[in-house]
């Protein structure tokens, strides 16, 4: 497969979500998203107003973590949560799944849990709203699980990871997401994707689009 820089760029969340964030860092993290046309800079809560000040009159995207990195908050957390990402200048939102009710098999909390995210494009029907499953932490049943009630709640994507915990991204876990949910929904791989190879593999296997916090160095690697 060959991609150019601007259309892997396209394909990009440019991403620092660390606890220890420094207000400096994210505007480093949105100064480069602007200059090399990422699609999103990916943010906690806590810089979002910042972040969509700063990319204002960029084609930057700020999106914003929900209920990060655990997944544990109650619905309605999560939903108050992703309305105020929105109302600070968000419009699109990586919401972690409820992975103890998924485990518990309690699948109709996780549905309504994120279908309270999802409930935020009633304040704007252009948000997107992408559904982190944690694949590393989960069976080959538990992920198709999780992809179909994504898909049921209403969700426009589904995620592989945080990239916090467990392995990350892997070519058969985007696989095995794409041939879940079909053709017509967003698959963001993301997790331990550092070099323009990892992307193209997961590009290959279906992702559409891929979070990291080495952007930089994955678009410097384009042949």
């Amino acid at each position: 497969m060959e991609i150019s820089k601007e259309e892997l760029a396209k394909m990009i969340d440019s991403t620092n979500v660390k606890a220890t964030a420094a207000k400096s860092e994210i505007e480093k993290l949105c100064r480069e998203a602007a200059q090399y046309g990422f699609q999103c800079a990916v943010v906690n809560p806590t810089y979002v107003k910042f972040a969509a000040k700063f990319l204002r009159g960029s084609n930057v995207k700020v999106c914003s973590t929900v209920g990060f990195p655990f997944g544990v908050s109650l619905p309605e957390t999560k939903g108050l949560e992703a309305v105020k990402a929105v109302w600070d200048g968000a419009e699109e939102l990586d919401m972690v799944i409820n992975l103890s009710a998924l485990k518990s098999c309690d699948y109709d909390f996780v549905k309504r849990d994120i279908a309270a995210v999802v409930d935020v494009k009633r304040l704007s029907k252009d948000v997107i709203v992408k559904v982190i499953i944690e694949s590393a932490y989960l069976t080959k049943d538990e992920k198709v699980i999780a992809c179909k009630l994504a898909k049921e709640a209403g969700a426009d994507f589904v995620k592989t990871s945080t990239g916090l915990f467990g392995e990350g991204a892997t070519v058969e876990d985007v696989r095995l997401m794409r041939q879940t949910v079909g053709k017509d929904m967003g698959v963001k791989a993301a997790g331990g994707i550092r070099t323009y190879a990892d992307a193209v593999a997961m590009i290959e296997a279906g992702a559409n689009r891929l979070g990291t916090s080495t952007a930089i160095a994955i678009i410097k690697g384009v042949p």
